[in-house]
């Protein structure tokens, strides 16, 4: 549900020789599996609305994530696109301090949150024209590489050790996601192509690269304590190529993801919104007689946990988007302020007792202006906070 400044070149650690790369990359690599799952013992509750904490009014946002106790922001790092970091070419990918890269609004938004205790999970994000052919920033890039060595760049300069152009150190981000909703066709195509007489779920062959390059390149880093983690999975699908917008259902896409080479992550991410008013957290999906469900709500998020740990073992899993909106001002998905704050309450009571739930994220902290979009704000487009804040800062003491 994502909606969606050039720095100098300064000082940090460069990676200068393709045998050593090689070498970090092997090295990191056998570390990250060798990981034990079960690293993180309690559960991280944060914010996602890039609106407030990326290109928004950071400055008005962070004092009051602080009222709020949030531990964990998370916002896209995008590769391309409008707020793009490499905008052309890098002649040195891997090299944080190359011309081509504008890291400026996202070091803004690391100091921010440095400053204020909060950590920041970055999605890796959108492909840029020179990487895809010229296509949408939803198009996977063509060599997976070109991804991998940005990531390995992106990590590095938020290693928790690279100085910026003026000696300063930049703070560290030790989450990433790859990508976001990759089984939806708002954010990745297509996902759907023939093979033959069949069609094959494309979107899954492409993920497989898309997160295998993230998870490489980010651990090639050498950072302590990073995690990586796939899926940020949409809820619902409707495994119909041939409909007028195609997409995969969350468990069928797992599978597929596997199916396509899928090997190494930290952490398996997921969004498991509500379908309707009348939905409660606890509310499974509704299926035909005896079928099984397709969609993944928190109602039935053990069906995810446990498809996750038949394919890949006991991976921790991140819930990283999340929430409901209100009526008003939304009169069709929205439920009243009340049971906006009841649900927030009940949905992280299920996601603390669940042990294999390491991170819980809300969307959004304050309502989209626009009408066509997201109304699970904490705070109303004015700014009046919702009974849902007083709720979210009772999560923590």
């Amino acid at each position: 549900m994502a909606r969606c400044t050039r720095a100098g070149v300064g000082p940090g650690l460069i990676v200068r020789r393709a045998g050593v790369l090689v070498a970090v990359l092997v090295t990191a690599l056998f570390a990250a599996s060798a990981r034990p799952a079960h690293a993180s013992r309690f559960l991280r509750i944060g914010i996602y609305d890039e609106a407030q904490t990326l290109y928004g009014p950071v400055d008005v946002t962070f004092p009051l994530l602080q009222q709020l106790h949030v531990q964990e922001i998370r916002l896209n790092l995008y590769w391309g696109g409008k707020y793009g970091v490499a905008s052309r070419r890098p002649a040195h990918a891997t090299n944080p301090a190359d011309p081509a890269y504008d890291w400026a609004l996202y070091d803004r938004t690391v100091e921010y949150a440095a400053q204020s205790g909060i950590h920041v999970l970055f999605s890796i994000f959108g492909t840029p024209t020179w990487a895809n052919g010229g296509r949408a920033a939803t198009v996977a890039p063509t060599q997976a590489s070109d991804l991998r060595n940005f990531a390995l760049a992106a990590a590095t300069r938020y290693g928790g050790s690279y100085l910026d152009a003026e000696g300063k150190t930049i703070p560290a981000v030790k989450e990433w996601l790859a990508w976001n909703e990759p089984n939806n066709p708002v954010f990745l195509t297509p996902q759907y192509k023939r093979a033959g007489k069949k069609w094959v779920i494309a979107s899954a062959t492409a993920y497989a690269k898309i997160c295998t390059a993230v998870f490489n390149g980010v651990h090639a880093s050498m950072t302590a304590n990073e995690r990586v983690a796939c899926g940020g999975t949409a809820p619902r699908g409707n495994n119909n190529p041939n409909s007028s917008r195609p997409s995969v259902s969350p468990l069928a896409f797992l599978r597929a993801v596997k199916k396509a080479g899928l090997k190494n992550f930290d952490a398996w991410a997921h969004h498991p919104y509500y379908a309707g008013p009348s939905d409660q957290p606890t509310t499974r999906p509704v299926t035909a007689k005896g079928a099984p469900a397709t969609a993944v709500t928190l109602g039935n998020i053990s069906d995810l946990i446990r498809t996750v740990t038949q394919l890949y073992g006991n991976k921790r899993i991140w819930i990283t988007e999340y929430g409901y909106q209100t009526n008003p001002p939304d009169k069709i998905f929205g439920v009243s302020y009340a049971k906006q704050a009841a649900y927030l309450t009940q949905a992280y009571g299920i996601a603390k007792k669940n042990p294999r739930i390491d991170m819980m994220l809300w969307f959004l902290l304050r309502d989209d202006p626009n009408p066509n979009g997201w109304q699970s704000g904490l705070i109303t487009t004015r700014g009046a906070k919702k009974p849902a804040f007083k709720a979210f800062q009772k999560l923590l003491p």
